[in-house]
């Protein structure tokens, strides 16, 4: 059975690791977790990007070589994956052999192919965005200049006229509009599609695709006065990590990235994947940006949200949770500590955690601490209810739907709370101590289940409910069955899962 092949980006290197990486890189995880509990397999690939004039530069104030530059920096994106508990199957770089190769080879087929040929660019070029403007894309700048079209940038474009090596992306229009045709689900989500389309409607022209003045980059093959353009470069990533693994993994099965590098993804991608003659992904999946209290990140003002210092007040799980809890996948945004608050107060502290902690504290004190492993004669609980919102879950998890997900399960955790009270075991218990008893195994029962359903999210929080109640972890339960304990252990009091926040 082919993997099923997730990507994200691999993240330039002359920005700090901040809550953009981790978004897009926490959504890929939890897809590839998801379908790791129902037992397929999964490979998932991030990475860095480390080419370019941007990193020489850097590298120069640093007063270190580009190498050592991209050492020290990509060291800290593998640090930051494993402190938000993301486990991804593999990690490229772009300065690695492999990927070096990869670019190597497909430059030259497609310079063999007529798809690159010699010519001579004269335009605009972003350094900040490592991109290629045309006059008619910039914005008018002080004293006659030219301005990065980028919102995000802005800056001051530089002139440029070299020459240069071209992509013939302008021969694929027909070619990608037929393949978005035939496939609708390759450009997601559908609101973006539309933007895409129609960009490529409009004319697509050559695209400059080598340097002469970036020493720091791959030489063109058979002529080192020109260094590969750094995009061109990177999007082969995909490539030479699944080429180097295990050639069954192409293509992906899915692309997750960020909104503002769609274009590349969607657009000159999968054309270069048409000149080489392979398989285009499944599907390419922008999401929106985050704002930081209504405002854009930027590094002028300065307000790019740490993960690490999030997590460090919040923990990790309440963070990966608030990601997906907080918007729909696919659109913007707005990151606050007050609004991560509140989440963590309401859904995590509250309806959460105060649910395991009175399942556990009444198992303790009505059964001894200890969990039958049959479930109670005629459901207590309307089970089939309860476990279509994991089924409901999974499925929108497989959509890249996260909030959706988040949504069914927390309707889940709040019945069982309004249940709970409903049934009131600890006054039922004064008369009836077998039917109180009775309850509180169903509701160990269906914590067990939730334990499972959140593990994408929170794994920590997963592991730690199943420890506090004495059950094995288990594949993604479909059925009452399935989320049944086949042995028990005893049923452990504890501190609060999620200690309320002031």
């Amino acid at each position: 059975m082919k993997p099923f092949y997730i990507t994200t980006p691999i993240y330039y290197i002359n920005a700090a690791p901040h809550i953009g990486h981790a978004y897009t890189t926490i959504a890929a995880d939890v897809l590839a977790r998801t379908l790791r509990l129902q037992g397929r397999p999964v490979h998932l690939l991030t990475g860095t990007d480390e080419h370019g004039l941007k990193i020489e530069k850097a590298a120069s104030a640093a007063k270190l070589s580009p190498r050592e530059y991209a050492d020290g920096v990509s060291a800290k994106f593998r640090e930051l994956w494993k402190a938000l508990d993301v486990l991804p199957d593999d990690f490229i770089r772009t300065t690695e052999p492999r990927h070096e190769e990869t670019v190597r080879r497909a430059f030259a087929a497609m310079i063999e192919s007529g798809d690159i040929y010699k010519g001579r660019y004269s335009g605009f070029y972003c350094v900040s965005d490592e991109t290629f403007w045309t006059e008619k894309e910039t914005l008018s700048g002080p004293g006659g200049g030219k301005l990065c079209p980028n919102p995000d940038c802005k800056r001051p474009l530089e002139r440029v006229e070299e020459e240069s090596y071209f992509f013939r992306l302008s021969t694929y229009g027909g070619k990608l509009l037929s393949h978005y045709e035939s496939h609708p689900e390759f450009l997601a989500p559908s609101s973006r599609s539309s933007e895409m389309k129609n960009f490529v409607k409009a004319g697509l022209q050559d695209i400059s695709v080598s340097r002469t003045k970036v020493r720091w980059g791959l030489p063109v093959p058979g002529d080192e006065a020109h260094t590969v353009y750094v995009w061109f470069d990177a999007l082969l990533n995909y490539l030479a990590a699944a080429e180097s693994k295990d050639a069954s993994l192409w293509p992906p099965d899915v692309h997750v990235v960020g909104k503002e590098i769609y274009r590349f993804h969607a657009v000159v991608w999968p054309a270069m994947l048409m000149a080489l003659g392979r398989e285009l992904p499944g599907k390419v999946f922008a999401h929106g940006w985050w704002t930081v209290e209504g405002e854009k990140m930027s590094k002028s003002k300065g307000n790019f949200v740490d993960p690490l210092a999030v997590t460090g007040e919040f923990g990790v799980d309440a963070f990966r949770f608030f990601l997906f809890r907080e918007m729909p996948f696919g659109q913007d945004g707005d990151f606050s500590l007050a609004s991560m608050k509140r989440r963590y107060n309401a859904d995590l502290a509250n309806d959460l955690g105060n649910l395991v902690n009175r399942g556990c504290d009444m198992a303790a004190r009505y059964l001894g601490g200890a969990i039958p492993e049959a479930l109670p004669d005629g459901p207590l609980l309307d089970r089939a209810k309860f476990m279509a919102a994991g089924a409901a879950a999974s499925a929108a998890i497989e959509r890249l739907e996260f909030g959706a997900a988040l949504h069914d399960l927390w309707t889940a955790i709040g019945g069982l709370n309004g249940w709970l009270n409903e049934k009131a075991p600890w006054t039922v218990a004064k008369t009836d101590p077998p039917k109180a008893a009775a309850v509180i195994s169903e509701l160990l029962w269906a914590l067990r289940a939730i334990g499972c359903w959140i593990a994408p999210f929170m794994p920590g929080t997963s592991a730690r409910i199943h420890e506090r109640i004495g059950v094995p972890k288990a594949p993604w339960p479909r059925t009452p069955d399935e989320a049944r304990p086949v042995s028990a252990g005893a049923v452990k009091k504890g501190e609060p899962l999620f200690p309320r926040k002031a």
